[in-house]
C-alpha cells in the first residue's frame, strides 16, 4: 500500500466538500498532502470504477485523476478561506506520459505541484505512482470560475 501509515487530510464522502464531480466519476478517496504549491491523494482501482476497461484504468481514468487532485486542491484551499469549492474544467494537456495503466485492486498515489497561477488560470504538473513506479505524467492547465 503506497499510502502506509499516513493519516488523510480527508477522504470519502468529506472529499466531496471539495470537488464539484459526484458518483460514479469521482477519482480521488483520500487527500493526504494539501498547501499552497501541492496536493497528493490516493485512489484505489476498482472494477466498478467508470474508467475501468477490462480490469485496468484507462488513460483517461489517469488523467480525471491528475485533474480532480489538483481540483482537490483547489477546493481544499477555498475552504479554508472560508469560500465553497470552484468550479473548473481542463484547458489543455501537454506532454501526457501513460507509462502503464494501473490494475483493479492497485491503489495510485497522485501528486500535483502547482507551475503557475494567473488570472484564474492554474498550470500543474501531474504525477501518478502505483508501488511499481510512475504510471503518468502530464502537465495540465486548469481554469477556475471566479464566484
Amino acid at each position: 500500500m503506497i499510502s502506509g501509515n499516513k493519516m488523510a487530510i480527508a477522504e470519502g464522502n468529506a472529499l466531496l466538500d471539495y470537488i464539484p464531480q459526484r458518483s460514479p466519476i469521482v477519482m480521488v478517496e483520500k487527500l493526504h498532502l494539501c498547501d499552497e504549491k501541492k496536493a497528493q491523494t490516493t485512489l484505489t482501482v476498482t472494477e466498478e470504477n467508470i474508467f475501468v476497461e477490462d480490469g485496468v484504468l484507462s488513460e483517461a481514468g489517469l488523467t480525471e485523476n491528475i485533474a480532480q487532485t489538483a481540483a482537490t486542491r483547489a477546493g481544499f484551499e477555498s475552504s479554508q478561506a472560508g469560500k465553497p469549492a470552484p468550479i473548473g474544467f481542463i484547458g489543455g494537456i501537454k506532454d501526457l506520459k501513460i507509462l502503464r495503466r494501473p490494475t483493479v485492486g492497485t491503489e495510485i498515489k497522485t501528486t500535483i505541484e502547482i507551475v503557475k497561477e494567473v488570472f484564474g488560470v492554474t498550470l500543474v504538473q501531474g504525477q501518478v505512482h502505483d508501488d511499481q513506479g510512475l504510471c503518468a505524467s502530464c502537465e495540465m492547465k486548469i481554469v477556475i470560475f471566479a464566484e
